[in-house]
């Protein structure tokens, strides 16, 4: 009996790394089929839209807790499909707005080419996406569709480009100029510029808030 039960651990262990091969791969196919970055360097291209120049992806919170020293902060662990295998560490402020067991396990836009940053003693190397009413007294998560590819990039029908480094973005402000034009539209759909945020699979959006920004 404990041979097969070491026998049955060994194949899940198997099975388990081979759907994690296969994610990626569907994952890589699905950002290059959605978002053809082409082969130039994003800062050469001096037409190149500000949209294109940020690395936002698919990505799945595997972990979350309270931050023990801010109220109004979750820490977070999210898968973005990186080539590592390993996860990203970030801090949201959906505290008051979720529950951790709402919050786990939840597929998320992640801003990934932003500079770490440290806030309350914690280092946060992403930016989960979240829309809030113009009162501020709702927030909701942009989510992805359910079957969308961890760690693919999304993207805008018809736009291109490789996105900038962490440090381009910080000097050139780029994510302050996308965030400006980040908002909720009809059927809560996430936007940039008045256009559909996109996966291989689906709209990007909100789960009821509609004309708010989103960042």
């Amino acid at each position: 009996e404990e041979l097969t039960n070491k026998a049955n651990k060994a194949v899940s262990h198997a099975e388990s790394k081979e759907r994690k091969r296969l994610e990626k791969a569907k994952s890589n196919e699905a950002s290059k089929a959605g978002q053809k970055g082409g082969k130039k360097n994003a800062a050469a291209d001096v037409n190149q839209l500000e949209f294109t120049k940020m690395d936002i992806r698919v990505g799945l919170v595997t972990k979350v807790w309270n931050h023990p020293d801010a109220d109004k902060l979750f820490c977070e662990e999210v898968d973005v499909g990186e080539e590592s295998g390993g996860t990203r560490q970030i801090t949201s402020g959906l505290r008051g707005h979720y529950e951790l067991e709402e919050f786990q396990g939840k597929k998320v836009l992640v801003v990934c080419n932003l500079k770490a940053s440290k806030l309350v003693g914690f280092i946060s190397n992403g930016m989960v996406l979240a829309a809030k009413s113009a009162d501020g007294s709702k927030v909701e998560l942009i989510t992805p569709p359910d079957d969308a590819p961890i760690g693919e990039r999304v993207f805008i029908d018809g736009l291109e480009g490789n996105p900038f480094s962490p440090a381009q973005v910080k000097k050139k402000k780029t994510w302050d100029a996308v965030a400006k034009e980040l908002k909720t539209g009809a059927g809560s759909v996430a936007m940039w510029s008045g256009k559909d945020i996109m996966t291989s699979v689906g709209k990007c959006a909100a789960a009821s808030l509609v004309g708010v920004p989103f960042s």
